[in-house]
């Protein structure tokens, strides 16, 4: 009897771990799960309700967003446009998404992490110095150019830098339809509820109104 429970943990351990290994989101179960907008019945899943089939269109699977530049208008050059479940709803337990990416010349696209996606970026015109940091504390870092592409782990710090004089631009692709954003500067210096100053202070090892001056830097424009 112990020797077959052992035997079973086994199997259900592996093929947890090997599973998990192999998606990101939870696989689908039917054909299509056009998402329902979450006001439009109130039920909490992981994911979002199913459309039903019925009323189901072309126009939940199609997105011309990312068809030219997105407008800049912010102090770190860049900005990002997504084509995730919440703008394509036939994305809904597809497990993909895609993002372009456009950067003025010296943009940055901060320090972030997605905690439910691996990215992978193409560039589409233009040249620039990406890199993400392991958790053992190491920069892996490059310069691509157009039609290259670069890969960011999933749920490590990364960022791309446009060092150059003229614009440029990426398409990132994610093995989630939701892969989520986290900016590392706005997350520490802008969050509600703040985080504690002497949290900040003894972190960063500085005064308080430094931490002050950087949270007025970041703070979102009224």
């Amino acid at each position: 009897m112990a020797a077959n429970f052992v035997a079973y943990l086994a199997i259900f351990t592996f093929t947890a771990a090997f599973s998990g290994a192999l998606a990101s989101d939870p696989d689908l179960l039917q054909d299509v799960c056009v998402a329902l907008p979450s006001s439009s019945g109130g039920v909490k899943v992981n994911g979002f309700a199913c459309k039903d089939d019925a009323n189901v269109t072309a126009a939940d699977f199609f997105f011309d967003g990312l068809a030219k530049p997105g407008l800049i208008n912010n102090s770190v050059g860049s900005i990002v446009t997504a084509a995730n479940v919440e703008k394509v709803p036939g994305l809904n337990t597809l497990g993909v998404s895609l993002s372009r990416i456009d950067y003025a010349p010296g943009g940055l696209n901060p320090p972030h992490t997605h905690q439910r996606a691996t990215e992978i970026v193409f560039v589409l015109v233009g040249e620039l110095d990406v890199g993400f940091i392991t958790t053992a504390n190491k920069l892996v870092s490059k310069t691509i150019n157009k039609g290259e592409i670069f890969v960011f782990p999933r749920g490590l710090v990364h960022f791309q830098k446009n060092n150059g004089d003229k614009a440029a631009a990426v398409i990132a692709a994610f093995n989630s339809q939701l892969p989520g954003t986290q900016s590392i500067p706005a997350a520490l210096f802008t969050a509600t509820p703040p985080v504690p100053d002497e949290v900040l202070t003894k972190a960063f090892q500085l005064g308080t109104k430094e931490i002050d001056k950087i949270k007025s830097k970041l703070a979102p424009k009224s």
